[in-house]
């Protein structure tokens, strides 16, 4: 079926691909499918650029940008935690994992080079190189375009345009803890 990583994150699958390629868009559509049916979905979204999360001027930034390390702010409707890393390493993929609440599956945008199961989205028309060839940890592809007959043995091949198709794959290879 699909290579298991050597750590234990059976239940995470990750998005990667060109920018441009389609990812929110696709991810989108599967986080809203499976909250429809009752999976309770994480993702993790890597950006390379810095993140503002809050005005400067509100309190929180501005205790934030006083010194703390971390703040979480709460409402009624949800709660986010801003960790100021201050030249710290990036955590890894396994410790921003640890963070979050339990769930059915996590889907992770991004973390391109980490080895955990991944399924790259693909627009042969941006005039980008693929991922796929030199990257084993990819076991499957939506295109918008056929499989090229170069393709390695075993490697699934979607239609993006069919974003069904890649849920349904989501489900068949057991990705999913438990669908209710």
């Amino acid at each position: 079926m699909h290579p298991q990583p050597s750590t234990p994150m059976r239940n995470v699958v990750g998005i990667v691909g060109r920018s441009g390629s389609g990812k929110t868009t696709l991810l989108e559509f599967l986080v809203t499918q499976l909250a429809a049916d009752g999976v309770r979905v994480n993702l993790i979204k890597h950006s390379h650029h810095d993140l503002t999360l809050e005005p400067p001027q509100k309190d929180s930034a501005r205790l934030r940008m006083a010194g703390a390390a971390e703040v979480l702010v709460a409402s009624p409707y949800r709660f986010a935690i801003v960790h100021e890393l201050r030249g710290a390493p990036e955590p890894t993929l396994e410790e921003q994992l640890a963070r979050l609440a339990p769930a059915d599956l996590t889907l992770v945008e991004g973390f391109k080079s980490n080895a955990i199961v991944k399924l790259e989205v693909f627009r042969p028309a941006l005039g980008q190189a693929a991922l796929y060839p030199l990257d084993p940890h990819i076991v499957a592809v939506a295109s918008d375009q056929p499989a090229p007959p170069e393709a390695r043995a075993g490697l699934v091949w979607l239609d993006l345009n069919d974003p069904r198709s890649v849920l349904s794959w989501l489900k068949l290879n057991n990705f999913i803890k438990s669908i209710k």
